[in-house]
């Protein structure tokens, strides 16, 4: 009886390997309001880099030089106090300092920002003057004519969006190209009534879209 029991088991186990696997069963309706499966909604808001990948990405766009290196290269030799010393600002952008037994900032205020722009400036500023002379060039990697239509301009910009935004200037979520080539047409056309300035039109119209991009929200905040 057992002998004849097993040896019908048998027979079904067999049967069964050799019928057409079940088909999954249809997924349930989601509920009102939930569009997709994945909840991509973000959870909280962006936050500034550390201080220290913010200077690290400072000695990397001058070329992977040391710090007192950048410093050197930020301050320059003509006298412009475009920066001062590392030690002047590692305070304002957050760095803990033991010497005074200052923790380090958890909050973004606006002398941290201000200070960020500050430093941006001199970068865009000296890296300027870098790079018309000097090759390889740093950031600004393209000529400057005087006069540019927007089809010239948009492969230019694209170099210093990738440089900074670190992706194409064509996958930017608005018309970002546009509004950045009326901003280098404003400079070009109002530069000539600055007086003493070191740059012609063309390359300080290029300095502010520099300026634009290290200031922009991307390149601070993850």
């Amino acid at each position: 009886m057992i002998r004849a029991s097993l040896f019908g088991l048998m027979l079904f186990a067999v049967a069964c390997s050799k019928s057409a696997p079940a088909e999954p069963p249809a997924p349930e309706p989601l509920a009102p309001g939930h569009g997709v499966l994945q909840d991509t909604t973000p959870k909280e808001g962006p936050r500034l880099i550390s201080s220290e990948a913010y200077i690290r990405t400072y000695m990397t766009l001058f070329g992977g030089l040391s710090p007192l290196g950048t410093q050197a290269a930020l301050q320059g030799k003509d006298g412009v106090q475009l920066f001062d010393t590392w030690s002047d600002y590692l305070g304002t952008i957050g760095m803990p300092d033991y010497r005074y037994d200052t923790a380090r900032l958890s909050q973004t205020n606006t002398l941290m920002m201000a200070t960020f722009e500050r430093v941006g400036v001199a970068l865009c500023d000296r890296a300027l003057e870098h790079d018309r002379t000097v090759k390889p060039r740093l950031v600004y990697d393209f000529d400057m004519p005087g006069t540019l239509t927007a089809a010239d301009f948009a492969p230019r910009f694209d170099v210093l969006h990738r440089t900074f935004v670190n992706y194409p200037a064509s996958l930017a979520p608005t018309d970002r190209t546009n509004r950045f080539f009326q901003l280098y047409q404003d400079t070009v056309k109002q530069h000539p009534a600055v007086k003493g300035s070191r740059f012609s039109p063309a390359e300080a119209g290029w300095a502010a879209v520099c300026y634009g991009l290290i200031r922009h929200p991307e390149f601070h905040l993850y």
